[in-house]
C-alpha cells in the first residue's frame, strides 16, 4: 500500500523536525521547507498528495502559498498548522484549505486531521469548537 505523500512547511526547524517525526510514522514526508516560496516550488516539483503548512512564515505566508499552489494543482489537499487559536483566521484558512490544527494540539490532532482531509473531509482543532457551516 502506498503511503500518502506530504510536504511540510514550517519556519521553525525544531517544530518542523517534531512534525516530520509525527507524520512520518504514517505518511511519506517528501520535503520539509521553511517558507512559502520554497513550499510553492517544492509542490510544483514533487506533486504531493497533501501539504501541511504553518500559516505565519517569513515572506510568503502559508495561506498565500496555498492559494498559489492551488492555481497549478487545484486538487491539492491542504492542512494549516498554527499557533493562532483564532476563529476568524481559521475561517480564512478554511476557505483555501481543508484543515486547521492548532500547534498546541498537534500531537493529538495532526494525524487525525491529515487522515480526515485525505479521505475528503475537513478538520478544525477541537479548541475552536465544532466544525460547522462557518468553516
Amino acid at each position: 500500500m502506498n503511503r500518502a505523500t506530504i510536504i511540510l512547511a514550517d519556519d521553525h526547524q525544531h517544530i518542523a523536525t517534531q512534525l516530520r517525526y509525527l507524520l512520518g510514522e504514517t505518511f511519506e514526508v517528501v520535503a520539509v521547507v521553511g517558507d512559502g516560496q520554497a513550499l510553492v516550488k517544492a509542490a510544483a516539483r514533487l506533486h504531493p498528495d497533501m501539504v501541511v503548512t504553518d500559516i505565519s512564515m517569513p515572506g510568503m505566508d502559508g495561506i498565500q502559498a496555498a492559494r498559489e499552489m492551488l492555481t497549478r494543482q487545484p486538487m491539492l489537499r491542504i492542512v494549516f498548522i498554527t499557533v493562532h487559536e483564532d476563529i476568524a483566521l481559521a475561517r480564512i484558512a478554511m476557505e483555501v484549505g481543508q484543515g486547521y490544527v492548532v500547534k498546541a494540539s498537534a500531537g493529538d490532532e495532526l494525524v487525525e486531521a491529515v487522515n480526515a482531509v485525505l479521505n475528503g473531509g475537513r478538520f478544525v482543532s477541537a479548541s475552536l469548537g465544532p466544525l460547522d457551516d462557518s468553516f
